[in-house]
Protein backbone atom coordinates (compact mmCIF):
# COMPACT_ATOMS: atom_id res chain seq x y z
CA UNK A 1 0.00 0.00 0.00
CA UNK A 2 1.24 3.47 -0.93
CA UNK A 3 1.28 6.33 1.60
CA UNK A 4 0.31 8.83 -1.09
CA UNK A 5 -3.00 7.17 -1.97
CA UNK A 6 -6.63 7.78 -1.02
CA UNK A 7 -6.92 4.21 0.30
CA UNK A 8 -4.13 4.78 2.78
CA UNK A 9 -4.95 8.35 3.82
CA UNK A 10 -8.71 7.86 4.22
CA UNK A 11 -8.83 4.14 4.98
CA UNK A 12 -5.93 2.26 6.52
CA UNK A 13 -4.18 5.05 8.40
CA UNK A 14 -7.21 6.48 10.25
CA UNK A 15 -8.15 2.95 11.31
CA UNK A 16 -4.61 2.22 12.53
CA UNK A 17 -4.40 5.48 14.50
CA UNK A 18 -7.90 5.15 15.95
CA UNK A 19 -7.22 1.60 17.14
CA UNK A 20 -3.92 2.67 18.69
CA UNK A 21 -5.41 5.56 20.66
CA UNK A 22 -8.50 3.64 21.77
CA UNK A 23 -6.37 0.78 23.07
CA UNK A 24 -3.89 3.22 24.60
CA UNK A 25 -6.69 4.66 26.73
CA UNK A 26 -7.38 1.20 28.19
CA UNK A 27 -3.92 1.20 29.74
CA UNK A 28 -3.19 -2.28 28.30
CA UNK A 29 0.16 -1.75 26.56
CA UNK A 30 0.32 -5.34 25.31
CA UNK A 31 -2.90 -4.77 23.38
CA UNK A 32 -1.41 -1.62 21.88
CA UNK A 33 1.69 -3.49 20.72
CA UNK A 34 -0.39 -6.38 19.40
CA UNK A 35 -2.54 -3.88 17.47
CA UNK A 36 0.49 -2.16 15.93
CA UNK A 37 1.97 -5.50 14.91
CA UNK A 38 -1.30 -6.72 13.42
CA UNK A 39 -1.91 -3.43 11.61
CA UNK A 40 1.61 -3.51 10.19
CA UNK A 41 1.17 -7.07 8.94
CA UNK A 42 -2.12 -6.08 7.31
CA UNK A 43 -0.34 -3.11 5.72
CA UNK A 44 2.31 -5.44 4.30
CA UNK A 45 -0.31 -7.94 3.14
CA UNK A 46 -2.19 -5.22 1.27
CA UNK A 47 1.00 -4.53 -0.63
CA UNK A 48 2.14 -8.11 -1.26
CA UNK A 49 -0.06 -10.82 0.18
CA UNK A 50 1.92 -13.71 -1.33
CA UNK A 51 5.01 -12.95 0.76
CA UNK A 52 3.17 -12.21 4.02
CA UNK A 53 3.46 -15.81 5.37
CA UNK A 54 7.19 -15.76 4.63
CA UNK A 55 7.56 -12.42 6.37
CA UNK A 56 5.60 -13.54 9.45
CA UNK A 57 7.51 -16.84 9.63
CA UNK A 58 10.84 -15.01 9.28
CA UNK A 59 9.85 -12.66 12.10
CA UNK A 60 9.20 -15.60 14.45
CA UNK A 61 12.30 -17.49 13.33
CA UNK A 62 14.58 -14.50 13.86
CA UNK A 63 13.20 -14.01 17.35
CA UNK A 64 13.81 -17.70 18.13
CA UNK A 65 17.40 -17.32 16.93
CA UNK A 66 17.81 -14.34 19.26
CA UNK A 67 16.46 -16.52 22.08
CA UNK A 68 18.96 -19.26 21.19
CA UNK A 69 21.84 -16.78 21.31
CA UNK A 70 20.62 -15.63 24.71
CA UNK A 71 20.24 -19.14 26.15
CA UNK A 72 23.58 -20.46 24.84
CA UNK A 73 26.58 -19.99 27.07
CA UNK A 74 29.43 -21.20 24.90
CA UNK A 75 31.16 -18.72 22.59
CA UNK A 76 31.20 -21.04 19.58
CA UNK A 77 27.58 -22.08 19.95
CA UNK A 78 26.50 -18.45 20.21
CA UNK A 79 28.50 -17.71 17.08
CA UNK A 80 26.86 -20.67 15.35
CA UNK A 81 23.38 -19.28 16.11
CA UNK A 82 24.49 -15.88 14.83
CA UNK A 83 25.71 -17.48 11.60
CA UNK A 84 22.36 -19.24 11.29
CA UNK A 85 20.58 -15.88 11.59
CA UNK A 86 22.88 -14.24 9.05
CA UNK A 87 22.62 -17.22 6.70
CA UNK A 88 18.82 -17.30 6.86
CA UNK A 89 18.33 -13.60 6.23
CA UNK A 90 21.02 -13.19 3.58
CA UNK A 91 19.90 -16.45 1.97
CA UNK A 92 16.31 -15.25 1.74
CA UNK A 93 17.46 -11.94 0.26
CA UNK A 94 19.80 -13.70 -2.18
CA UNK A 95 17.12 -16.14 -3.36
CA UNK A 96 14.57 -13.50 -4.20
CA UNK A 97 16.92 -10.79 -5.44
CA UNK A 98 19.98 -12.44 -6.99
CA UNK A 99 19.22 -16.02 -8.05
CA UNK A 100 18.24 -15.13 -11.62
CA UNK A 101 21.19 -12.73 -11.92
CA UNK A 102 23.53 -15.56 -10.92
CA UNK A 103 21.87 -18.06 -13.28
CA UNK A 104 21.97 -15.60 -16.17
CA UNK A 105 25.70 -14.99 -15.71
CA UNK A 106 26.43 -18.70 -15.29
CA UNK A 107 24.62 -19.41 -18.56
CA UNK A 108 26.64 -16.70 -20.30
CA UNK A 109 29.97 -17.79 -18.79
CA UNK A 110 29.63 -21.59 -19.04
CA UNK A 111 27.30 -21.88 -22.00
CA UNK A 112 24.71 -23.66 -19.87
CA UNK A 113 20.95 -23.32 -20.13
CA UNK A 114 19.68 -23.10 -16.57
CA UNK A 115 16.05 -21.87 -16.62
CA UNK A 116 15.22 -18.60 -14.86
CA UNK A 117 13.09 -18.86 -11.72
CA UNK A 118 9.66 -17.27 -11.57
CA UNK A 119 10.25 -15.18 -8.46
CA UNK A 120 8.92 -11.74 -7.59
CA UNK A 121 11.03 -9.46 -5.41
CA UNK A 122 9.16 -8.92 -2.11
CA UNK A 123 8.69 -5.24 -1.34
CA UNK A 124 10.90 -3.94 1.43
CA UNK A 125 12.94 -7.14 1.79
CA UNK A 126 16.31 -5.34 1.71
CA UNK A 127 15.27 -2.79 4.31
CA UNK A 128 13.71 -5.09 6.92
CA UNK A 129 16.45 -7.70 6.37
CA UNK A 130 19.15 -5.16 7.21
CA UNK A 131 17.20 -3.95 10.25
CA UNK A 132 16.81 -7.51 11.56
CA UNK A 133 20.50 -8.28 10.98
CA UNK A 134 21.66 -5.09 12.69
CA UNK A 135 19.52 -5.88 15.74
CA UNK A 136 20.73 -9.50 15.88
CA UNK A 137 24.40 -8.50 15.68
CA UNK A 138 23.89 -5.79 18.32
CA UNK A 139 22.33 -8.32 20.71
CA UNK A 140 25.12 -10.83 20.03
CA UNK A 141 27.69 -8.15 20.92
CA UNK A 142 25.84 -7.25 24.11
CA UNK A 143 24.90 -3.78 22.88
CA UNK A 144 21.20 -4.24 23.67
CA UNK A 145 19.09 -6.39 25.94
CA UNK A 146 16.85 -9.28 24.98
CA UNK A 147 13.53 -7.78 23.82
CA UNK A 148 10.07 -9.06 24.64
CA UNK A 149 8.44 -10.65 21.60
CA UNK A 150 5.87 -7.91 21.03
CA UNK A 151 8.56 -5.24 21.37
CA UNK A 152 10.61 -7.09 18.76
CA UNK A 153 7.57 -7.53 16.52
CA UNK A 154 6.79 -3.79 16.59
CA UNK A 155 10.47 -3.01 15.98
CA UNK A 156 10.59 -5.16 12.84
CA UNK A 157 7.13 -4.56 11.39
CA UNK A 158 6.28 -0.92 12.28
CA UNK A 159 4.55 0.02 9.05
CA UNK A 160 5.79 3.62 8.52
CA UNK A 161 9.38 2.37 8.06
CA UNK A 162 8.75 -1.21 6.97
CA UNK A 163 8.92 -0.86 3.19
CA UNK A 164 11.55 1.76 2.32
CA UNK A 165 13.18 2.54 5.64
CA UNK A 166 14.74 4.27 7.37
CA UNK A 167 16.69 1.26 8.65
CA UNK A 168 16.38 1.80 12.38
CA UNK A 169 18.87 0.81 15.06
CA UNK A 170 17.69 -0.82 18.28
CA UNK A 171 18.51 2.30 20.32
CA UNK A 172 16.45 4.48 17.97
CA UNK A 173 13.17 2.58 18.33
CA UNK A 174 13.17 0.30 21.38
CA UNK A 175 13.23 3.20 23.88
CA UNK A 176 9.93 4.43 22.42
CA UNK A 177 8.14 1.07 22.55
CA UNK A 178 9.55 -0.86 25.53
CA UNK A 179 7.53 -1.18 28.70
CA UNK A 180 4.67 1.29 29.08
CA UNK A 181 6.10 4.04 26.86
CA UNK A 182 3.59 3.57 24.04
CA UNK A 183 0.85 4.64 26.46
CA UNK A 184 2.17 8.18 26.79
CA UNK A 185 1.28 10.62 24.02
CA UNK A 186 1.49 14.42 23.88
CA UNK A 187 -0.95 15.33 21.11
CA UNK A 188 -0.02 19.02 21.16
CA UNK A 189 3.58 18.11 20.36
CA UNK A 190 3.33 15.06 18.11
CA UNK A 191 0.30 15.78 15.93
CA UNK A 192 1.54 19.10 14.44
CA UNK A 193 4.89 17.48 13.71
CA UNK A 194 3.21 14.53 12.05
CA UNK A 195 0.84 16.62 9.93
CA UNK A 196 3.60 18.95 8.76
CA UNK A 197 6.08 16.21 7.88
CA UNK A 198 3.49 14.07 6.13
CA UNK A 199 2.24 17.07 4.13
CA UNK A 200 5.77 18.02 3.04
CA UNK A 201 6.59 14.45 2.07
CA UNK A 202 3.34 13.98 0.19
CA UNK A 203 3.92 17.21 -1.76
CA UNK A 204 7.45 16.10 -2.64
CA UNK A 205 6.09 12.86 -4.07
CA UNK A 206 2.93 14.06 -5.82
CA UNK A 207 3.73 17.62 -6.88
CA UNK A 208 7.40 17.18 -7.78
CA UNK A 209 8.70 13.62 -8.11
CA UNK A 210 5.85 12.02 -10.04
CA UNK A 211 5.86 14.72 -12.74
CA UNK A 212 9.59 14.27 -13.35
CA UNK A 213 9.35 10.47 -13.17
CA UNK A 214 6.81 10.42 -15.99
CA UNK A 215 9.19 12.20 -18.37
CA UNK A 216 12.35 10.39 -17.27
CA UNK A 217 10.72 6.95 -17.50
CA UNK A 218 9.53 7.68 -21.04
CA UNK A 219 13.14 8.55 -21.92
CA UNK A 220 14.82 5.52 -20.33
CA UNK A 221 12.02 3.22 -21.44
CA UNK A 222 12.14 4.35 -25.07
CA UNK A 223 14.73 4.77 -27.79
CA UNK A 224 17.19 7.27 -26.28
CA UNK A 225 18.61 7.95 -29.74
CA UNK A 226 15.38 9.73 -30.67
CA UNK A 227 15.93 12.41 -28.01
CA UNK A 228 17.88 15.59 -28.64
CA UNK A 229 20.87 16.88 -26.68
CA UNK A 230 18.63 19.16 -24.61
CA UNK A 231 15.96 16.49 -24.05
CA UNK A 232 18.60 13.97 -22.93
CA UNK A 233 20.08 16.31 -20.34
CA UNK A 234 16.63 17.23 -19.04
CA UNK A 235 15.58 13.57 -18.79
CA UNK A 236 18.71 12.73 -16.79
CA UNK A 237 18.16 15.73 -14.51
CA UNK A 238 14.54 14.67 -14.03
CA UNK A 239 15.65 11.42 -12.42
CA UNK A 240 18.40 13.21 -10.47
CA UNK A 241 15.76 15.32 -8.72
CA UNK A 242 12.93 12.77 -8.86
CA UNK A 243 14.86 10.14 -6.91
CA UNK A 244 15.66 12.69 -4.23
CA UNK A 245 12.08 13.93 -3.82
CA UNK A 246 10.55 10.46 -4.21
CA UNK A 247 12.78 8.86 -1.58
CA UNK A 248 13.07 11.80 0.83
CA UNK A 249 9.32 12.36 0.40
CA UNK A 250 8.71 8.80 1.55
CA UNK A 251 11.00 9.29 4.54
CA UNK A 252 9.28 12.55 5.50
CA UNK A 253 5.91 10.80 5.31
CA UNK A 254 7.25 7.85 7.32
CA UNK A 255 8.62 10.13 10.03
CA UNK A 256 5.36 12.07 10.04
CA UNK A 257 3.30 8.89 10.40
CA UNK A 258 5.51 7.73 13.26
CA UNK A 259 4.65 10.94 15.13
CA UNK A 260 0.99 9.87 15.38
CA UNK A 261 2.18 6.97 17.54
CA UNK A 262 4.69 9.03 19.53
CA UNK A 263 7.65 7.48 17.70
CA UNK A 264 10.49 9.60 16.26
CA UNK A 265 12.15 7.81 13.35
CA UNK A 266 15.73 8.86 12.50
CA UNK A 267 16.83 11.33 9.84
CA UNK A 268 17.62 9.67 6.51
CA UNK A 269 18.35 12.67 4.27
CA UNK A 270 20.23 15.87 5.00
CA UNK A 271 20.28 18.04 1.84
CA UNK A 272 22.67 15.75 -0.10
CA UNK A 273 22.81 18.03 -3.14
CA UNK A 274 24.51 20.62 -0.95
CA UNK A 275 27.39 18.19 -0.41
CA UNK A 276 30.92 19.47 -1.17
CA UNK A 277 32.38 16.10 -2.18
CA UNK A 278 31.24 12.52 -2.57
CA UNK A 279 32.25 11.48 0.92
CA UNK A 280 30.01 14.26 2.22
CA UNK A 281 27.28 13.25 -0.21
CA UNK A 282 27.06 9.70 1.13
CA UNK A 283 26.90 11.01 4.68
CA UNK A 284 23.76 12.89 3.64
CA UNK A 285 21.99 10.54 1.20
CA UNK A 286 20.03 7.53 2.57
CA UNK A 287 21.90 7.96 5.83
CA UNK A 288 20.70 4.79 7.58
CA UNK A 289 21.64 2.49 4.70
CA UNK A 290 25.05 4.17 4.32
CA UNK A 291 25.50 3.73 8.07
CA UNK A 292 24.63 0.03 7.82
CA UNK A 293 27.19 -0.59 5.07
CA UNK A 294 29.81 1.42 6.95
CA UNK A 295 29.32 -0.60 10.13
CA UNK A 296 29.04 -4.04 8.55
CA UNK A 297 31.56 -3.81 5.70
CA UNK A 298 33.86 -0.78 5.83
CA UNK A 299 34.57 -0.91 9.58
CA UNK A 300 35.43 -4.61 9.35
CA UNK A 301 37.92 -4.00 6.53
CA UNK A 302 39.52 -0.76 7.69
CA UNK A 303 40.61 0.28 11.15
CA UNK A 304 42.34 3.22 12.74
CA UNK A 305 46.01 3.26 11.71
CA UNK A 306 45.57 1.20 8.53
CA UNK A 307 47.26 2.48 5.41
CA UNK A 308 45.92 4.32 2.38
CA UNK A 309 45.80 1.14 0.31
CA UNK A 310 43.50 -0.56 2.78
CA UNK A 311 41.33 2.57 2.93
CA UNK A 312 40.85 2.45 -0.84
CA UNK A 313 40.16 -1.30 -0.80
CA UNK A 314 37.62 -1.00 2.03
CA UNK A 315 35.86 1.91 0.32
CA UNK A 316 35.62 0.14 -3.04
CA UNK A 317 34.41 -3.09 -1.41
CA UNK A 318 31.72 -1.19 0.50
CA UNK A 319 30.43 0.53 -2.62
CA UNK A 320 30.62 -2.68 -4.63
CA UNK A 321 28.19 -4.23 -2.15
CA UNK A 322 26.10 -1.05 -2.17
CA UNK A 323 25.83 -1.20 -5.95
CA UNK A 324 24.85 -4.86 -5.87
CA UNK A 325 22.29 -4.12 -3.14
CA UNK A 326 20.60 -1.53 -5.35
CA UNK A 327 20.05 -4.05 -8.11
CA UNK A 328 21.07 -7.39 -9.56
CA UNK A 329 22.65 -6.02 -12.74
CA UNK A 330 26.12 -5.06 -13.91
CA UNK A 331 25.30 -1.40 -14.39
CA UNK A 332 24.47 -1.16 -10.67
CA UNK A 333 27.79 -2.79 -9.80
CA UNK A 334 29.68 -0.35 -12.05
CA UNK A 335 27.69 2.53 -10.57
CA UNK A 336 28.75 1.41 -7.10
CA UNK A 337 32.42 1.16 -8.03
CA UNK A 338 32.39 4.58 -9.70
CA UNK A 339 30.87 6.11 -6.56
CA UNK A 340 33.47 4.29 -4.49
CA UNK A 341 36.26 5.74 -6.63
CA UNK A 342 34.84 9.25 -6.22
CA UNK A 343 34.64 8.77 -2.45
CA UNK A 344 38.28 7.61 -2.49
CA UNK A 345 39.25 10.84 -4.23
CA UNK A 346 37.41 12.79 -1.51
CA UNK A 347 39.10 10.81 1.27
CA UNK A 348 42.55 11.18 -0.26
CA UNK A 349 42.09 14.94 -0.60
CA UNK A 350 41.19 15.07 3.09
CA UNK A 351 44.19 12.89 4.07
CA UNK A 352 46.61 14.98 2.08
CA UNK A 353 45.15 18.15 3.60
CA UNK A 354 44.45 19.77 0.27
CA UNK A 355 42.99 23.25 0.44
CA UNK A 356 39.20 22.90 0.06
CA UNK A 357 37.57 24.29 -3.04
CA UNK A 358 35.27 27.31 -2.71
CA UNK A 359 31.87 26.07 -1.53
CA UNK A 360 29.86 26.99 -4.67
CA UNK A 361 32.43 25.33 -6.93
CA UNK A 362 32.68 22.22 -4.72
CA UNK A 363 28.90 21.82 -4.62
CA UNK A 364 28.63 22.33 -8.40
CA UNK A 365 31.36 19.78 -9.22
CA UNK A 366 29.88 17.21 -6.81
CA UNK A 367 26.41 17.65 -8.27
CA UNK A 368 27.72 17.50 -11.85
CA UNK A 369 29.65 14.29 -11.18
CA UNK A 370 26.60 12.85 -9.41
CA UNK A 371 24.42 13.68 -12.41
CA UNK A 372 26.75 11.82 -14.76
CA UNK A 373 26.98 8.77 -12.49
CA UNK A 374 23.18 8.79 -12.17
CA UNK A 375 22.98 7.53 -15.77
CA UNK A 376 24.62 4.27 -14.69
CA UNK A 377 21.97 3.87 -12.01
CA UNK A 378 18.91 4.68 -14.11
CA UNK A 379 19.80 3.04 -17.43
CA UNK A 380 18.40 -0.27 -18.61
CA UNK A 381 21.92 -1.58 -19.21
CA UNK A 382 25.42 -0.55 -20.19
CA UNK A 383 24.58 -0.38 -23.90
CA UNK A 384 21.94 2.25 -23.19
CA UNK A 385 24.28 4.06 -20.79
CA UNK A 386 26.91 4.41 -23.54
CA UNK A 387 24.27 5.81 -25.91
CA UNK A 388 23.19 8.39 -23.33
CA UNK A 389 26.76 9.45 -22.53
CA UNK A 390 27.50 9.91 -26.23
CA UNK A 391 24.47 12.17 -26.51
CA UNK A 392 25.16 14.13 -23.29
CA UNK A 393 28.87 14.65 -23.91
CA UNK A 394 28.61 15.61 -27.58
CA UNK A 395 29.98 19.11 -27.00
CA UNK A 396 29.56 20.03 -30.66
CA UNK A 397 26.02 21.00 -29.67
CA UNK A 398 27.44 23.89 -27.66
CA UNK A 399 28.98 25.42 -30.77
CA UNK A 400 25.56 25.98 -32.31
CA UNK A 401 24.19 28.41 -29.76
CA UNK A 402 21.16 29.51 -31.78
CA UNK A 403 20.09 25.93 -32.44
CA UNK A 404 20.66 25.01 -28.80
CA UNK A 405 18.61 27.92 -27.49
CA UNK A 406 15.88 27.17 -30.02
CA UNK A 407 15.74 23.54 -28.88
CA UNK A 408 15.58 24.67 -25.24
CA UNK A 409 12.81 27.20 -26.00
CA UNK A 410 10.82 24.55 -27.87
CA UNK A 411 11.12 22.17 -24.93
CA UNK A 412 9.98 24.81 -22.44
CA UNK A 413 7.02 25.69 -24.63
CA UNK A 414 5.97 22.06 -24.91
CA UNK A 415 6.72 21.12 -21.28
CA UNK A 416 6.08 24.24 -19.24
CA UNK A 417 4.90 22.45 -16.10
CA UNK A 418 7.87 20.07 -16.14
CA UNK A 419 10.25 23.01 -16.62
CA UNK A 420 8.77 24.85 -13.64
CA UNK A 421 8.95 21.69 -11.52
CA UNK A 422 12.63 21.22 -12.42
CA UNK A 423 13.43 24.83 -11.52
CA UNK A 424 11.48 24.56 -8.26
CA UNK A 425 13.31 21.32 -7.44
CA UNK A 426 16.70 22.96 -7.95
CA UNK A 427 15.76 25.94 -5.75
CA UNK A 428 14.48 23.64 -2.98
CA UNK A 429 17.55 21.38 -3.08
CA UNK A 430 20.21 24.08 -3.25
CA UNK A 431 18.68 27.09 -1.48
CA UNK A 432 16.08 26.05 1.09
CA UNK A 433 16.39 24.24 4.45
CA UNK A 434 15.18 20.64 4.60
CA UNK A 435 12.32 19.25 6.66
CA UNK A 436 14.48 17.67 9.37
CA UNK A 437 14.08 20.64 11.71
CA UNK A 438 10.35 19.95 12.05
CA UNK A 439 11.03 17.15 14.54
CA UNK A 440 12.96 19.51 16.82
CA UNK A 441 10.26 22.19 16.89
CA UNK A 442 8.07 22.49 19.98
CA UNK A 443 5.82 25.31 18.79
CA UNK A 444 3.79 25.56 15.60
CA UNK A 445 2.06 28.67 14.34
CA UNK A 446 -1.11 29.21 12.35
CA UNK A 447 1.10 29.84 9.34
CA UNK A 448 2.52 26.32 9.75
CA UNK A 449 -1.02 24.95 9.83
CA UNK A 450 -1.98 26.85 6.68
CA UNK A 451 1.24 25.77 4.94
CA UNK A 452 0.62 22.11 5.80
CA UNK A 453 -3.04 22.32 4.82
CA UNK A 454 -2.28 23.87 1.43
CA UNK A 455 0.40 21.27 0.62
CA UNK A 456 -1.84 18.39 1.65
CA UNK A 457 -4.84 19.78 -0.25
CA UNK A 458 -2.81 20.25 -3.43
CA UNK A 459 -1.41 16.74 -3.07
CA UNK A 460 -4.86 15.22 -2.56
CA UNK A 461 -6.24 17.14 -5.54
CA UNK A 462 -3.46 15.78 -7.77
CA UNK A 463 -3.57 12.24 -6.37
CA UNK A 464 -5.54 10.97 -9.35
CA UNK A 465 -3.56 7.76 -9.73
CA UNK A 466 -1.42 5.73 -7.35
CA UNK A 467 2.28 5.90 -8.17
CA UNK A 468 4.67 3.51 -6.44
CA UNK A 469 7.89 4.71 -4.85
CA UNK A 470 11.05 4.23 -6.89
CA UNK A 471 12.84 2.48 -4.03
CA UNK A 472 10.19 -0.24 -3.93
CA UNK A 473 12.40 -1.84 -6.61
CA UNK A 474 15.35 -2.22 -4.24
Amino acid sequence: MIFSSYAFIFGFFPAAVLGYHLLRRTGRVQWVKLWLTAASLVFYGLGQLDFLPWFAASLVLNYLLLWCIRRTGGKWLRRLWLLCAVGWNIGLLFYFKYTNFMLHNLNWLLGTDFPMLQVVLPIGISFFTFQILACTVSFYRGECGFPAFLDYAVFVTFFPQLIVGPVVRHEELFPAIEGERLLGFDAGLWVPRGVMLFSIGCAKKILLADIMINYASSFYGGNVGDFSFVETWIAVLCYVFAYYFDFSGYIDMARGLGCFFGIALPINFDSPYKARDFSDFWRRWNITISRFFNETIFSNLFGFGDGVGKLILATLATFLVSGLWHGAAWHYIIWGLVNGALVCVSNLRALWDKKPLPVPLAVFLTFAAGTLTRVLFDCAGMTQAVQIYKKMLDLRNLLHVRTLLGSLAAFVEGHLVLTLVLLASAVICFCLPNANGVMERERFSRRDAVFSGVLLALSLFNMTQVSTFLYFNF
